[in-house]
């Protein structure tokens, strides 16, 4: 299976473009889940949702669309992972409603966590539910010299069965900055090397486009055939697609799959389609 989404389910940007023109926030996430499998959940990771917040999120989504949450910052980034058990489980408690519908729980680490960190981040490892899949990405330069300390990694990574994070931003850094929205988006975005590894069952790419759609293609062709290796091989990947600003997030999406040549939702009808062919017969 092939999980397809992007960094937000909702934006006023896509009325009328990817949502229907009257959509109301309180519907988009359901709009959203009849073209995407997937979406990366990084409200998550600046707030607790309330336990209804949860429950709604359930009830807008179908059986097999699936979550990726981030891990809140107050636990990877402000604790360092230390000192954190018991906020740890009162967050997965929180989110157990939608246990069913998490395809992986994100952990994001500060650029400030270095391998000298290590052991902290083996110790954090041992206190996560064997019931939930994770997933984790490393923003120091440290964990990307293809060296013994990168190879402890993933072979960690390997042996807890946590998928390790694959962020490509080279699309988002060789364009100009020549818009705030880019500007904004290059400051803020780690510009990392692209290590391409299935440590799990769910390899993750998190793909960062430039702002003309088709210049993306030379930058993300070598994953198209990365994705069908690992579709044969029976993983099951998820790619997030992003763009400086989001707008254009679905439609690089939709671009990508469909040079992917398989089949799958992004490929049917945005909600915004099947509205203007439905106001053509009418």
């Amino acid at each position: 299976m092939l999980y397809l989404g992007c960094p937000q389910w909702s934006s006023n940007h896509w009325r009328g473009r990817v949502f229907t023109r009257s959509c109301q926030p309180r519907n988009m996430l359901s709009e959203y889940a009849q073209v995407f499998n997937s979406v990366e959940g990084n409200t998550s990771f600046y707030a607790d949702p309330s336990r209804q917040t949860i429950l709604n999120w359930k009830n807008a989504v179908p059986e097999h669309f699936r979550f990726t949450f981030k891990l809140p910052q107050r636990i990877s980034h402000e604790s360092g992972l230390v000192n954190c058990q018991h906020d740890l489980l009162g967050w997965f408690k929180l989110f157990e409603p939608l246990h069913e519908n998490i395809g992986s729980i994100m952990i994001q680490l500060p650029k400030s966590f270095s391998p000298a960190d290590f052991n902290t981040l083996e110790q954090f490892l041992r206190l996560l539910p064997s019931d939930l899949r994770f997933s984790l990405e490393v923003r120091h330069l440290g964990f990307y010299r293809k060296d013994d300390i990168e190879r402890k990694l993933n072979q960690l990574l390997m042996a807890q069965q946590i998928d390790r994070i694959m962020m490509d931003t080279r699309a988002l850094f060789n364009e100009p900055a020549t818009t705030e929205a880019i500007i904004d988006a290059q400051r803020k975005k780690p510009r990392l090397p692209v290590h391409v590894i299935a440590t799990a069952q769910q390899p993750i790419v998190r793909f960062v486009g430039c702002s003309v759609l088709e210049q993306n293609t030379l930058t993300y062709k070598p994953w198209l055939n990365k994705i069908k290796q690992w579709l044969n091989d029976g993983l099951s990947p998820y790619i997030f697609f992003h763009t400086a600003d989001n707008i254009d997030a679905p439609f690089l999406a939709r671009q990508f799959i469909t040079d992917l040549a398989v089949e799958h939702p992004v490929l049917a009808p945005f909600p915004s389609e099947k509205e203007a062919t439905q106001s053509t017969l009418f």
